[in-house]
Order: structure tokens, then C-alpha cells, then sequence
């Protein structure tokens, strides 16, 4: 899994840098600007080339995160079965219910970190350390909603203003799905390692 997350991260520094390109090929400033046609179609095309690397990427890195997520739900139930509002199926469900996705997931990841938190062994102050997957969580969350609104920016853009104001908007998305990335592999590594040695 760390290596497909590793791969969407690198798709998106390059998704990063040819936002730059798209910014060094616009002039002008306030309402008027112009572009430089030939670099502006370049940084395009090598965009498009990215998209077409980042889709199949995220898609595997997603089927195998949920895999896990499920999985981890199981092992996570057999410690504190009375720690889950909700079935184990919902681990998998929660990532296709409209809007609510933006939360549910995040909830269960809760209860899976205080499940395994309660293990042997494990004083009660440690129930605090719930940070990695607040840092996951929001980076995740905050960049699918920045690209979401920089490419329903991008489709309605009038003007070459508009298209680098979604532009910038994308960049920030994608800058943000970098850290995500790296908070996902950690939150990833401590739950598992924290799983196992509450299951011993």
C-alpha cells in the first residue's frame, strides 16, 4: 500500500508543477492578462498526461486502503466489540455514501485507533495520541473538497483570470493530497503495529 500511496503523491508533485507551468506562461496582472499560447498548450498536454497516471493510481491505492480499512475494522472489533456505532460492513459502505463519506470513514478510523489503544500493556494517557489521524484525516478531506471546487471552477472559467485562480486552487488541493499521502502510510503502519500488539 505505502508504495501506491507513494505513487499518487508523485503524481500529484507533478500535477503541482505543471500548475507552475500554467502560471509562468500567463501574464498581466488584475483584468487584463494574456497567455503564451505554445507554453500554456504544452503545460496542458503535460497535465493531461498526468491525469492519466494519477486516475489508475488512486484508484488502486483506494481499492487497497479500503481493503485494509475493512480488514482492520475486523481485527480492531474482536478487541472492543462494544467500541462501534456501527457494523463492520460500514467500513467499506461509509466511502460511497453521498456527502456523509466526508465523515463516517473518519469516525470508524476513531473507534478502530481507541480500540487498539485499549490493548495491554497500554496506560490510559495514551488515548490521547490521536493526532495522526486527525492529520490524515483532514488533509484527506480537505484536499478532495479544494479539487473538487478548483475543477468546478476550472469548467465554468470565462477568462484566463478565472482558469489560473482554479488553477492555484487545484495546486493547493494537490499540495495538500501530498501530505495526506505521507499522514495515510503512517496512520497506516502505527494502527497496524498498535493492532497487533493489543491482539497479543
Amino acid at each position: 500500500m505505502c508504495v501506491l500511496l507513494v505513487a499518487v503523491a508523485v503524481c500529484d508533485l507533478f500535477a503541482l508543477y505543471t500548475g507552475l507551468l500554467i502560471h509562468s506562461a500567463v501574464r498581466g496582472s488584475g483584468g487584463f492578462v494574456f497567455a503564451q499560447q505554445d507554453e500554456l498548450e504544452a503545460a496542458n498536454a503535460l497535465f493531461r498526461m498526468v491525469h492519466r497516471f494519477h486516475a489508475p493510481a488512486f484508484l488502486a491505492c483506494a481499492v487497497v486502503f479500503v481493503t485494509w480499512f475493512h480488514r482492520m475494522r475486523r481485527a480492531a472489533g474482536a478487541l472492543a466489540p462494544d467500541g462501534f456505532r456501527r457494523g463492520t460492513g460500514w467500513a467499506i459502505g461509509a466511502w460511497f455514501v453521498p456527502v456523509a463519506f466526508l465523515w463516517m470513514p473518519y469516525r470508524i478510523a476513531v473507534e478502530m485507533w481507541a480500540a487498539c489503544l485499549r490493548g495491554p500493556g497500554r496506560g490510559a494517557g495514551a488515548g490521547a495520541a490521536f493526532w495522526p489521524v486527525n492529520l490524515w484525516w483532514g488533509t484527506f478531506a480537505g484536499s478532495l473538497l479544494l479539487r473538487w471546487c478548483s475543477g468546478y471552477l476550472h469548467d465554468r472559467a470565462h477568462g484566463l483570470a478565472e482558469m489560473v485562480d482554479a488553477v492555484t486552487l487545484g495546486m493547493t488541493g494537490d499540495a495538500l493530497n501530498v501530505v495526506a499521502a505521507g499522514a495515510a502510510g503512517y496512520f497506516v503502519v502505527r494502527l497496524t503495529r498498535m493492532q497487533a500488539a493489543a491482539g497479543h
